[in-house]
């Protein structure tokens, strides 16, 4: 089998395709390197934007269908922040400062 090379955190989540930090149970979202200074490069990336990552490069197998075999994490993803549900018009409603003015109310 091959060794390809992956990302992991202190959590042990796994760098995804995305762009995102994933925990591993699917493997396929897991971001591989097939060369280790690839995802060196990466986790320099990475851990220059956030200064408290724990990061380090591993290198993993292949399963049959080409993806890495990877040790889910037990620790849950954070939730990312949802977006901010919008009115009627496609504004942005923020619910502690009532209805958003009509255009004649704007006037005066």
């Amino acid at each position: 089998m091959t060794d390809v090379f992956v990302i992991r955190n202190q959590l042990g989540h796994y760098w995804g395709k995305g762009k995102a930090w994933v925990d591993g149970s699917e493997a396929r979202a897991v971001m591989r390197a097939r060369h280790r200074d690839e995802a060196v490069n990466t986790l320099f990336e990475l851990s220059s934007r956030d200064v408290d990552l724990r990061g380090q490069v591993i290198a993993v197998e292949l399963d049959a269908r080409g993806e890495p075999i990877v040790e889910p994490s037990q620790v849950p993803l954070p939730i990312a922040p949802e977006a901010e549900p919008e009115d009627d018009a496609g504004q942005a409603a923020r619910p502690d400062e009532g209805p958003a003015p009509t255009p004649a109310a704007a006037a005066r």
